[in-house]
């Protein structure tokens, strides 16, 4: 048997493409952000409020998006969430010029969206937990992460276009119509574990058995029939978790940096055009694309030779130490393309850790998975929240040097928090309860 004929392969690639759409659909209030605003009079304040709705409905949303993920499957879980967001997307393209209190309903909408969007890791995560051997977590958690950097890579140019030719409206119609494509072929091509899939080959099913920690139970009509009961108690007894939730929280206020802020940083703060700002804004995202790949692929690796800590711990300590001090520098150069250049890479070398924080959930929380790591997103969602709320804030009062500078001290404290994390003692799955 080939080896990328495997069904788990192309079962992660599909959730990479998913990531994209996501992305697609989070950021794209970003780009048209300046249209957005011009002909609703929002001004940047207010538009910082719509993106932290976004993550706010996100975050809040985690616990019960990984509830879902471990009791109903991913398939079902995520396919539904897919039909929720991109009906919130259509309805942003549906708002009427001079409709009254329309930041509320934004807010609102975006709140939904997020809501929406809440169940796509958990239920990757929960993936990952049934689907893929401990040996190659690192790298299929990258490949579906590496999905971040190249929709929001991809987003920029796509819809500067879309709105440049055809409004802003056009760009929400088509991030929705994406979405509804590739969730239908999630959900026919996708199964809750190995054993349902009809493209299951023996060899595959033993490879995959083997390099899990337990073996999950495949779906039926009743889910509570058949889905394992959660670890509730040993997830809540788990310190690290903490731990992981606060790094999580200092990665993604660094992360929703340049999700949120980094294009209209460009055209106000760099001088660059709206043609410039789109073209240069992708470089990020596409440096966050290869560090997905590289990180979990380097994870692996590590993890292999040197054991688990290294592997994870080691590997993210290091990665957000570095892009600390990459922030810093980039934000303090003079020279636009440069310090656009050397911003990205800040974000690029931030996401070779991101597969970690999900690999080491599934590590930790084997067939609780999906709870673990919604609760360690929602730490991350809240950064991502008040950095896009704060970041104009601080950018307004003492500059944007000082908006780079915060999120580098979070970076570092990130790097702290991993060195007291340790997935090589992973849950007592026997203290489970109802």
């Amino acid at each position: 048997m080939k080896r990328w004929l495997r069904v788990r392969y192309f079962l992660a690639f599909w959730l990479f493409v998913l990531s994209g759409v996501a992305f697609l659909d989070r950021t794209n209030l970003a780009i048209a952000g300046l249209q957005i605003s011009n002909e609703y009079g929002l001004g940047n304040q207010r538009l910082g409020w719509i993106f932290s709705a976004f993550l706010i409905g996100y975050a809040g949303f985690q616990l019960p998006a990984g509830w879902l993920a471990a009791r109903f499957g991913p398939r079902r879980v995520l396919t539904l969430g897919v039909v929720f967001w991109g009906l919130a997307t259509i309805a942003t393209a549906l708002l009427p010029v001079g409709i009254r209190d329309v930041v509320l309903l934004l807010i609102f909408i975006r709140f939904l969206l997020g809501a929406g969007e809440s169940v796509i890791y958990p239920a990757a995560n929960q993936f990952v937990a049934r689907w893929v051997p401990m040996q190659e977590r690192g790298f299929i958690n990258g490949l579906i992460f590496a999905g971040v950097g190249a929709g929001s890579g991809l987003t920029p140019p796509l819809l500067t276009w879309l709105i440049t030719h055809h409004g802003w409206r056009a760009a929400f119609w088509f991030s929705a119509a994406v979405g509804f494509a590739v969730g239908a072929v999630w959900w026919q091509m996708a199964r809750d574990t190995p054993e349902e899939h009809p493209a299951m080959f023996p060899a595959e099913l033993k490879e995959i058995r083997d390099g899990l920690s337990f073996i999950p139970q495949p779906s039926s009509p009743d889910p509570a029939s058949s889905t394992p009961r959660i670890s509730w108690a040993a997830i809540f007894s788990r310190r690290d978790l903490a731990v992981l939730m606060f790094g999580y929280f200092c990665f993604g206020y660094v992360a929703w940096i340049f999700y949120s802020w980094f294009f209209l940083y460009l055209a106000q703060a760099r001088g660059f055009d709206l043609r410039s700002s789109a073209l240069f804004a992708m470089l990020p995202f596409l440096l966050i694309t290869v560090g997905c790949l590289i990180g979990g692929a380097l994870s692996d690796r590590l993890t292999a030779r040197y054991g688990l800590w290294v592997g994870r711990c080691g590997l993210a300590a290091m990665a957000l130490l570095t892009s600390a001090i990459l922030l810093v520098l980039g934000s303090q150069l003079h020279q636009p393309q440069l310090a656009c250049v050397v911003l990205s890479l800040a974000a690029g070398t931030l996401y070779l850790s991101q597969s970690s924080f999900w690999s080491v959930s599934v590590d930790i929380a084997g067939r609780s998975s999906a709870v673990f790591s919604s609760m360690v997103n929602m730490g991350g969602q809240i950064g991502g929240a008040l950095t896009a709320s704060l970041t104009p804030w601080i950018a307004q009062r003492y500059g944007w040097t000082t908006s780079f500078a915060v999120s580098a001290v979070l970076a570092v404290l990130g790097a702290l928090c991993w060195l007291t994390v340790h997935p090589e003692n992973p849950l007592d799955e026997n203290l489970t309860v109802v």
